[in-house]
């Protein structure tokens, strides 16, 4: 088969592997073809080789990334051509790295070091600025939650790694084969790869029946969500938070019960910008106040928009934004939690949309790029970001963890909601901006990861959907679907506990760097030798 069909075919696996419309078992061959190709080409030695693994692999992985991702324009046209171009080009990178390195190496060096250079580019996807780590690959089985019960010791990572040793043992045999030309090697690799995929599936199996719903004390809670089904285009920055409360406290009073001890609205549901030392004088506070005295025992949490004038250049952060000579604002993506006679609680969101709500490295790009890549989405302004992932403390019920949208599909930083006490995890987000489309199911989906990372129940509140509670498991209990007005009411079991991944986050991605820069110096060594 031709180079390029091979990477078509990479491609395809890849996108028909991916939640929520795939199915996973094509993600432990995906790569298959495009190793071949690359090892065919790696057998010529000439001196267009490079170009042709970077451009083959180049189609794989924007195959990849339009099919799964294009939904991003319904937000932002440039942010989905700009997520998708570059991602692809840095996937290829990664490819074509492997490619010059593996020259060098042995099969069992050279994969291993492709493993490790992955798997440190899904960590730089977790931590750096034009953070996009939607498409790690152990996001890829999250509607397939039976398989992956051990992410409570892995995390995600090791839904990475099972993939990428997956597929390098089946590229081993199918080179065997090639070379020795014997029907065993094809019989002995189809047993040994269905036990490498069956194995960590049996195990998973187990813990998925042995696992019990873990309680703390207080056991067991009564959680309230509101999905006010507000469009984002043509109402929610055409309204007034005074509409937006007497909408909150309606769909919130039809499931409201005296035992209710939380309510859940989404993010940014109330969008006026309330001025951060104004909160006390805001509708989000007053329609709150209206609740609580209806009930008294009710905690409420909600998405808000807030901001602070600055007028000393003292107090000016690198997420601050300029108004005009002495006068500048600080524009927060905020939530809130308020309970009977007690003050306000705030978090600010810190895990930021790139482009949407955050201008990366802008001290070198924006000379050279102007505001192009701020007014996106419905924003026009950089957000403000916290160091300390903040838990609301209820009455007398325990934590919660207040994770704002994005916030949700990282891991490890999810885990320092865990470090510090919450029960369980309530992610407030709005999705509309992507439509009716895989982005909002995916998002929904990647919230089952955490759920089971963490082992905590998680209430989940989307403007206009998908809505959902979620048990420890990762299973989902209710759901609202989307574009639907209304409220769901459920029982949510608050767990303290802490599970091997919230003590030691992402030490497989640790030990992968380490593993592959070590790697790595071999085959520089060794190049250098046999120069």
């Amino acid at each position: 088969m031709k180079p390029i069909y091979l990477a078509l075919l990479s491609g395809l696996c890849l996108a028909l592997g991916w939640p929520t419309y795939g199915f996973p078992l094509f993600l432990f061959f995906a790569f298959v073809p495009l190793l071949w190709a690359e090892f065919k080409l790696r057998q010529q030695l000439n001196k267009t080789t490079a170009a042709k693994v970077f451009g083959l692999s180049y189609l794989t992985f924007f195959l990849w990334n339009i099919i799964t991702t294009y939904w991003l324009y319904h937000s932002t046209v440039f942010g989905m051509v700009f997520a998708v171009l570059v991602n692809s080009l840095l996937m290829s990178l990664v490819f074509l790295i492997y490619h010059h390195l593996a020259k060098r190496l042995n099969f069992s060096a050279g994969a291993t070091f492709l493993i490790c250079l992955w798997i440190g580019f899904e960590k730089l996807h977790l931590i750096w600025e034009f953070s996009w780590p939607w498409l790690n690959l152990g996001n890829g089985f999250s509607e397939y939650i039976t398989w992956i019960q051990w992410y409570e010791y892995t995390g995600t990572f090791g839904g990475t790694l099972w993939v990428w040793l997956l597929n390098f043992s089946i590229f081993k045999s199918l080179l065997l084969y090639r070379q020795y030309r014997e029907k065993a090697i094809i019989y002995r690799g189809i047993i040994k790869n269905t036990l490498f995929i069956l194995l960590p599936i049996v195990v998973s199996l187990l813990l998925w029946n042995a696992y019990a719903e873990k309680d703390a004390s207080p056991p067991q809670l009564e959680a309230v969500i509101v999905q006010p089904n507000i469009n984002p285009y043509t109402e929610k920055y055409n309204t007034t938070d005074k509409r937006v409360g007497q909408l909150i406290n309606s769909l919130a009073k039809e499931k409201l019960t005296d035992s209710t001890a939380i309510l859940v609205a989404p993010e940014t549901v109330y969008a006026d910008g309330t001025q951060l030392n104004q909160f006390k004088y805001s509708q989000a506070h007053y329609f709150a106040e209206e609740l609580l005295t209806q009930y008294p025992n009710l905690n409420i949490l909600a998405g808000i928009s807030m901001m602070q004038w600055i007028t000393q250049e003292s107090k000016v952060r690198g997420q601050t934004n300029f108004v005009k000579p002495g006068l500048w604002y600080d524009d927060y993506n905020s939530a809130f939690l308020m309970r009977k006679n007690a003050e306000p609680q705030l978090y600010h969101k810190s895990k930021l949309v790139v482009g949407v709500e955050n201008f990366p490295y802008q001290e070198f790009l924006k000379p050279i790029l102007g505001d192009v890549m701020i007014d996106l989405g419905g924003t026009v302004a950089m957000k403000t970001t916290q160091d300390k992932r903040e838990v609301f403390s209820l009455n007398g019920k325990g934590k919660a963890a207040p994770i704002i949208c994005y916030e949700s599909v990282y891991g490890e930083y999810v885990t320092g909601y865990s470090q510090n006490e919450a029960g369980f995890l309530s992610i407030i987000t709005n999705d509309a901006w992507w439509g009716n489309t895989q982005g909002h199911k995916q998002h929904l989906s990647y919230a089952r990861l955490r759920a089971i990372e963490n082992r905590k129940d998680v209430v989940r509140s989307a403007n206009t959907g998908i809505s959902a509670f979620i048990n420890q498991r990762g299973e989902i209990t209710q759901q609202l679907g989307y574009e639907k007005q209304g409220a769901l009411r459920g029982k949510v079991n608050l767990n303290t506990q802490k599970t091997f991944y919230v003590k030691y986050g992402d030490y497989i991605a640790r030990i992968a760097i380490f593993l592959g820069v070590f790697v790595l110096l071999f085959g520089i060594a060794k190049k250098r030798k046999l120069g």
